[in-house]
């Protein structure tokens, strides 16, 4: 048992699989994907937004493969970024097969689309000779027709019985490299449906509220439905599904696995809403320090709050921390302890400098 048992979340046992170098499931970290908005077929736009997507913090990427053009431009993709490329597939099945061979290393898939039991076998062949993994994607707004008629209407059993159906699908053909997504854009509906999977398969969960919406919403209802379902040890990659740029999608994944302390990556930064007692302008203080830090990929804490109220029982948590002080004389703490005094002008730069510096330490040492 950890010194503070309050945090402690026991993660749920599933089975590890691979997508590409990414392992996914059993005590690996959670990973945090995206998926691009460009035409696929537009190589140059795709590599960019991808090696965009990557630098934001990201494990893994998706990419819609509609057509042949799509799949063909994989084979240019995966050699020009860094992180593995999931192919997302919908309905033809040569789609599939041309992305596993042309170097997707995942594939996201609902078997119950794809056809007859011939054209699965030729997608679980083709997975299996490309060492390529799949995803079964069910998703609320896409229900196979007749478990929707025997429901009435999208519900958790209605989802899991399609994520039942499709692992047996996919089981018989000797094919076990897989994950599941039991998607919803309704929080209550995800939330329950994936309570109900996990129950029932060991195999690792891919987490999301499917179309949350645009970035303030999309990241509530996403930070909602995750948070109940990372706190009770469920899941083990997830996707914010946000209508904007795909990279603000995985600062709001990292930041939800953050807050859980799921994954300690970049800086963590602990900062008060303001008011009349700051001494300095804590809101632009936190906005440009959040710009001028995002490079950064160790995992640091800092405090930045306006005054003595809270600001000392704070930074002493903190690996770097300032607490407003009286006519701009603020205290900065190293490692929690009271340093020296810094005027309100060289915040900035000198924590930018600090947290450079603290991060190189973090680095020779690994």
């Amino acid at each position: 048992m950890s010194i503070r048992p309050f945090r402690d979340i026991k993660r749920r046992k599933t089975k590890v699989i691979n997508v590409g170098n990414v392992k996914v499931g059993g005590d690996n970290p959670i990973s945090v994907q995206s998926m691009t908005n460009t035409l696929t077929k537009d190589i140059k736009k795709t590599i960019e937004q991808i090696n965009k997507i990557t630098d934001a913090g990201a494990d893994i990427v998706r990419v819609s493969c509609p057509d042949e053009d799509s799949t063909s431009a994989l084979k240019d993709i995966v050699k020009n970024v860094s992180i593995p490329v999931v192919a997302d597939i919908h309905f033809h099945y040569k789609r599939a097969i041309e992305a596993a061979e042309n170097g997707a290393k995942c594939l996201r898939i609902n078997p119950g689309n794809i056809g007859d039991e011939k054209k699965i076998e030729e997608v679980v062949n083709a997975a299996k000779n490309n060492n390529c993994s799949i995803r079964i994607g069910v998703n609320a707004g896409s229900l196979e027709r007749d478990i929707l008629e025997k429901y009435k209407e999208p519900c958790p059993e209605a989802l899991v019985e399609s994520a039942l159906r499709n692992i047996k699908i996919i089981e018989n053909k000797d094919f076990f490299n897989f994950k599941i997504s039991v998607k919803s854009s309704d929080v209550f509906l995800s939330i329950e449906a994936y309570k109900h999977l996990s129950k029932l398969t060991d195999y690792p969960l891919h987490l999301g509220i499917t179309e949350a919406g645009s970035f303030l919403p999309g990241s509530i209802k996403s930070s909602i439905g995750f948070g109940t379902l990372l706190l009770s040890g469920i899941g083990d990659t997830i996707r914010v599904s946000l209508s904007d740029d795909p990279v603000e999608e995985v600062k709001v994944g990292n930041e939800i696995l953050k807050s859980l302390q799921l994954r300690n990556r970049g800086v963590k930064i602990i900062s008060c809403p303001s008011c009349a007692r700051q001494a300095f302008q804590v809101i632009d203080t936190v906005k440009k320090l959040e710009e001028k830090l995002s490079h950064i990929k160790a995992p640091i804490t800092l405090s930045i709050i306006g005054c003595v109220v809270n600001g000392p029982g704070e930074a002493a948590q903190t690996d770097i921390g300032i607490t407003g002080g009286g006519k701009g004389n603020n205290m900065l703490y190293l490692n929690g302890i009271e340093t020296k005094k810094i005027a309100s002008d060289e915040i900035i730069s000198k924590v930018v400098k600090l947290v450079e510096e603290k991060a190189k330490e973090i680095e020779k040492s690994n």
